[in-house]
């Protein structure tokens, strides 16, 4: 009898380990506002993954993550963020446009968002130093960088007297704090801002051909999910007309865009698997601060400014962290 509830003494202490470990098994749902299919927003995504290892959490090992990917379509994120709250994960990574359908599919799951930018994370959280509720994360600081990107814009091209600011009309829309922000930097310095807004890659195109019609124009693309997207075909249509472009991501200008001033985003996502970890063990979204991110990089293409005839100033050189040949 002794050895009996000795033998299954130890059998239950060898349990105890295995419940542990089934215990400490995680599940972390992953919305994408961009295309699987691009290999940057995928070398993100690595980024995260990466880092969540790192920290302990191993994938197939002690954690579940579950991917959908929005392709630049509201549609397709609303459903997205339904499907994923249908899994009940512990946390979900919600990237940019799809922080509205993610907040309004759950109350109550962790949600930690990047690349949202600053004016649209107001709309979601009690105030940037203790968010309140279930949602906190880390912003593009747009409201900032839309001014220092038109004026690295002026800089490149002097003549500039018209900007199109090429956005979406359905996906990651534009904010009136960003519009308003937009057209004062325009209007201080004699430039005319004229709505790019579109929904569809044709009508992307109709937006920029008839804005370079006429002469002395520029370009800003927006931050978000439609135009990265379509980064190729802007790109090309910027190559096209001619037109002097500032692009929200080095990934533009590395597929030969002109320049570009935006935030590492890479480092965004490493920053927001520390913020999932943190709530895997135990922390609460609402007591996490949103973040702005500190570092951003200017990267010029000198090989496109030679194919449009753009000069670009030694002043202006100077300031870009790199440039390529």
């Amino acid at each position: 009898m002794r050895r009996r509830r000795f033998v299954a003494a130890l059998a239950g202490a060898a349990l105890v380990p295995r419940l542990a470990r089934a215990k400490e098994h995680r599940r972390v749902g992953v919305i994408m506002s961009t295309s699987d299919a691009d290999p940057r927003e995928r070398a993100s995504l690595a980024a995260f993954v990466a880092t969540l290892a790192r920290l302990g959490w191993v994938e197939g090992r002690n954690l579940t993550l579950d991917y959908r990917w929005g392709a630049g379509d509201a549609a397709r994120m609303a459903a997205n963020a339904r499907a994923i709250v249908a899994l009940a994960p512990d946390a979900i990574l919600v990237k940019g446009a799809n922080v509205p359908a993610a907040r309004q599919a759950t109350a109550t799951i962790p949600l930690v968002f990047v690349s949202l930018s600053d004016a649209g994370a107001e709309e979601f959280v009690a105030n940037f130093a203790r968010p309140g509720g279930n949602i906190t994360g880390f912003t593009s600081n747009e409201l900032t960088l839309v001014g220092k990107r038109l004026g690295l814009l002026r800089e490149a091209s002097p003549g500039l007297e018209r900007v199109l600011y090429l956005t979406s009309r359905t996906v990651g829309a534009r904010t009136s704090d960003l519009v308003a922000r937009i057209d004062r930097y325009a209007a201080a310095t004699g430039v005319t801002l004229v709505d790019g807004s579109a929904e569809s890659g044709g009508a992307l195109e109709a937006a920029i051909h008839a804005f370079a019609r006429e002469p002395h124009g520029g370009m800003i693309a927006a931050f978000n999910a439609f135009i990265t997207v379509h980064r190729d075909a802007i790109v090309a249509l910027a190559a096209r007309y001619r037109l002097p472009a500032i692009y929200p991501l080095r990934s533009f200008v590395d597929g030969g865009g002109l320049m570009s001033y935006g935030f590492d985003q890479d480092e965004q996502f490493r920053q927001a698997a520390a913020y999932v970890d943190r709530i895997l063990r135990g922390a609460k979204p609402a007591d996490l601060p949103v973040q702005e991110p500190t570092v951003f990089q200017f990267v010029l293409n000198l090989k496109t400014a030679r194919a449009q005839g753009i000069a670009i100033p030694p002043t202006l050189l100077t300031q870009a962290d790199a440039a390529i040949e």
